[in-house]
């Protein structure tokens, strides 16, 4: 059977700047830079997209390309228990898409409540109380949100016609998602610089503060933001590039999607403090305590702050839909990595019935996170399939390709391919470097749980739905490689 193919390199570029483009851009970024020096964050953040973003952004593309199939068929050509590999890219890939669907459904309530500023003042009472109806600890599940699922379910329908015909309808859609958050990012940044007071945000989003850079906990947080946001290690890239003919440039296309996501995220900066500034100039509140991130600034500082603009229903509807079709791009492009795995080692099954498949135990696994304990479950989970899961997997794919392939012919097939052609280097930052980088996101990440449990959650919690979740990814991957007899 031939293989799918993208209808343009621009509907490519779209697809896989739309997946790394993400909620993060908007409520990860700017809370970082912020916190960690202001202007003089960009520094590492801009080193870090260097020295590991784009570099792991070109291997994911060029080992995809080359072998054309998803995660697990490519590094399954590489050897066949490698395989095992790819199959924790995409496992880890589907929990983040069970609970980002969840945080979707939350933006999509919050579209409609926006017409009228439901809200009210107390903006962090009615998220925690009138929509989540969060419990009063994580071993208090309570009940499932009848509004939260709902909204799921509509999420997921959306999901599935957007991968339901794989990279053909992933194509007619990312030509509308993907440039319209942008488009509405930059309407909110007018807005947001054109109000009084908005320089007293955009001065706390950049004034350096270039101490800040002697403290590694800084450099840890460029590392990770660049490894999460280019949506690495989930194998959806992998997949993407399993569609484009084997003699595209692949360089090229690494650096366009690269430097497009870092650039909307410093855009966002400037939109989210500069409305931050203008919040503070009318409550008296320094816009250091105002600063957020996550869900908190999606759904408690930034209803508010944009209740205080003028025409506030108008502003709040164009954030919400900004955050929906910001994630909706993301949320998909993880489905469509799970998909390509399973109708490359089934492609009997129609394209329609694998996708829809997914997207069913999808919402399944998702119910979990819509209970009134839900934000707990998810906040652990997240932590962990993020700082471990997926920064183990990273470091995995970049020792089979760097060591057991040999960064040498994956660099000579890049080459080929590509009008920039990289040097030498890229090599030994495959093999040397960027191991290095990953195992000390790993290694200080595991020995700050140990020291002081996350966020004070109960061992039992942690275990559950953290440690006991990472173990099932890795031992289910392991299971599969004692399957796969090598040639």
């Amino acid at each position: 059977m031939e293989r799918s193919r993208w209808s343009s390199k621009l509907i490519f570029l779209f697809a896989a700047i739309g997946s790394a483009v993400g909620m993060g851009n908007v409520w990860r970024f700017p809370y970082l830079a912020g916190k960690y020096g202001g202007g003089a964050f960009l520094i590492p953040y801009l080193i870090m997209l260097g020295v590991m973003g784009i570099p792991l952004l070109i291997m994911e593309f060029a080992i995809g390309q080359k072998m054309q199939l998803g995660a697990v068929g490519a590094f399954g050509n590489i050897k066949k228990k490698l395989a095992s590999i790819g199959l924790g890219a995409v496992l880890c890939g589907f929990v983040v898409v069970s609970y980002y669907a969840v945080v979707m459904a939350w933006s999509l309530m919050y579209l409609v409540y926006s017409f009228t500023l439901k809200w009210g003042t107390d903006t962090k009472a009615f998220f925690f109380n009138d929509v989540l109806h969060l419990s009063n600890g994580v071993g208090t599940m309570g009940y499932i949100s009848v509004p939260i699922i709902f909204s799921l379910i509509i999420i997921w329908l959306l999901v599935y016609f957007s991968v339901w015909k794989g990279v053909k309808s992933v194509g007619n859609v990312v030509i509308v998602t993907m440039p319209l958050p942008v488009i509405l990012l930059i309407v909110l940044l007018i807005r947001g610089i054109t109000l009084p007071g908005a320089m007293n945000g955009i001065i706390f989003y950049l004034k350096p503060n270039f101490i800040a850079l002697l403290d590694f906990e800084v450099w840890s947080a460029a590392m990770s933001q660049i490894f999460f946001t280019l949506t690495l290690a989930f194998g959806v890239m992998i997949a993407y590039a399993s569609f484009q003919h084997e003699s595209s440039d692949i360089a090229k296309s690494a650096i366009i999607t690269s430097v497009a996501d870092s650039s909307i995220s410093i855009v966002a900066g400037f939109a989210v403090f500069s409305t931050l500034g203008y919040m503070s100039l009318k409550s008296g509140v320094p816009v250091s305590e105002l600063a957020a991130s996550g869900p908190s600034l999606a759904f408690i500082v930034f209803p508010k702050a944009l209740s205080l603009v003028p025409m506030a229903p108008l502003f709040a509807v164009l954030f919400f839909i900004m955050l929906i079709t910001l994630g909706i791009d993301s949320a998909f492009s993880l489905v469509e990595a799970v998909s390509t795995v399973l109708h490359d080692n089934y492609p009997e099954i129609r394209r329609e019935d694998v996708s829809m498949y997914v997207c069913v135990f999808g919402f399944i696994a998702g119910i979990i996170f819509s209970t009134f304990a839900g934000l707990y479950y998810l906040d652990i989970t997240d932590h962990f399939i993020t700082n471990y899961g997926l920064v183990g997997i990273g470091l995995l794919e970049v020792i089979a390709v760097g060591w057991i392939y040999k960064a040498e012919n994956l660099r000579k097939y890049i080459n080929e391919v590509s009008d920039i052609k990289i040097g030498k280097w890229w090599n030994i930052l495959i093999k040397f470097i960027i191991p290095v980088i990953l195992s000390l996101l790993l290694v200080t990440g595991i020995y700050r749980d140990i020291k002081t449990p996350y966020e004070g959650y109960p061992q039992w919690a942690l275990f559950t739905f953290g440690w006991l979740m990472l173990a099932a990814v890795f031992t289910i991957s392991y299971i599969f490689s004692l399957f796969s007899n090598d040639k």
